[in-house]
């Protein structure tokens, strides 16, 4: 089951303070070629401006464009995360990545 959300936001600054919220739940990471990552916070917003504040991770590396996200209790945060990296593969959560991006 894909992310609640279908269209992409920008990753800026500006659009996650502005759509983003102070929650509970799970993000999913994009550029126009491929999905990066999908994390899961308790602060969705302070999360994506984690990422776009520290330029030097491989997730950023690879020019993320947008961003989706669903609001989720933390209960169901690993098999929902799981749920959907198994759906959309994206680049920085295989096991195979020489850099973890949830090792930050």
């Amino acid at each position: 089951m894909p992310f609640d959300q279908t269209v992409p936001r920008p990753f800026t600054s500006n659009a996650v303070r502005m759509y983003a919220p102070i929650v509970s739940g799970l993000y999913g990471i994009s550029n126009a070629r491929e999905w990066i990552y999908i994390g899961v916070a308790d602060d969705i917003q302070g999360a994506l401006l984690a990422h776009l504040e520290d330029r030097h991770t491989p997730l950023m590396k690879r020019e993320p464009t947008g961003f989706v996200f669903e609001v989720c209790e933390g209960a169901r945060h690993p098999a929902r995360q799981d749920r959907l990296v198994l759906e959309y593969e994206p680049t920085c959560n295989r096991r195979s990545s020489a850099y973890s991006v949830e090792k930050r």
